[in-house]
This record gives C-alpha cells, structure tokens and sequence, in this order.
C-alpha cells in the first residue's frame, strides 16, 4: 500500500534486526527483555511488513501462518510518535489484503488479556476490536501467569 504519506512494504524475511530497533522504542508493550530477543530471532523468518514514513521505518506487521486458512497478525508495531494517525489502522487493512489475496479466510492476534489491568493493552484491544476483531478465547497462563493472553480472530474473506 502507498499513501502521499506513508508506504507499507513487504511480505519480506530477515527483518528482525529493523524490526527489533521499533520494538525497543515501545517499552510499554514490549518490555519483557526475552521476548524481545525472541521476537528478532523469529521474525527473520516469518513475512513481515514494514511501515515506512519519508522512507525511514516507523513500524511494521508480522504474520505467522498456522493453516493454509488462517494467518496470525503475530507481532506489531508502531513508533509511539506515529500513534493515533491512522497508520496502523492502514497497514493492517493493507496486510488483511495481502492474505486475502492468498485464500486466506481468518485473522487471529493475541494480546494481553482485560484480566490485566494494563492501560497500553486496553489501547490495543480497541485498536483490533475498531479493526473488526472479535474475542475468542482467554489464556490465563500463555505467556504466564502476569501476562494472561486474549486471543481475538477476524473472518476476512467470505
């Protein structure tokens, strides 16, 4: 996708290095220093999406492919400066027509449970829920017990 004002990139591989300088820009989502490390690690191998603005990274989209049915958004992000303009919003529909363009039928992300009073997760489960994601399912020890999981899915193809 191309606007006047910004470019979604992608499905490439090898972007956990570009995609790990965002990710330590976002300490309020993603400050677990192992998870970090280990979203760099795989997000070398799964298409990923980069958002740029005048050329320069300012976030970008993972997917991980369970079934040739569904994909999972697995990892986003988004610099700080950059929230609240409709971007993120844009790439995700960019990325959604991409997968459809691939058969794909469901969408699914899993974020921090509302169990988790966590004032940055309850941005982000607006986010996916003004997206069209619905609730599914609650993990309560996915990632342990700090850090319940909410599993949301989207059906984006008829």
């Amino acid at each position: 996708m191309k606007s006047d004002y910004f470019d979604v990139v992608g499905p490439m591989f090898n972007s956990g290095a570009e995609c790990e300088k965002i990710l330590r820009k976002l300490p309020e989502w993603f400050g677990i220093e192992q998870a970090v490390t280990d979203y760099r690690v795989e997000i070398d191998n799964l298409p990923t999406f980069l958002i740029k603005v005048r050329e320069q990274n300012c976030g970008f989209i993972s997917l991980k492919n369970h079934f040739k049915e569904s994909v999972e958004l697995y990892v986003m992000g988004i610099l700080p400066e950059y929230h609240g303009q409709g971007i993120g919003r844009a790439a995700v529909e960019s990325v959604t027509e991409y997968c459809r363009s691939q058969g794909i039928e469901y969408m699914q992300v899993k974020t921090v449970s509302p169990a988790r009073n966590w004032p940055e997760y309850e941005k982000t489960r607006k986010f996916y829920l003004a997206l069209g994601f619905k609730p599914l399912e609650e993990f309560p020890l996915f990632w342990g017990p700090e850090n319940p999981c909410l599993q949301m899915i989207k059906r984006i193809s008829q």
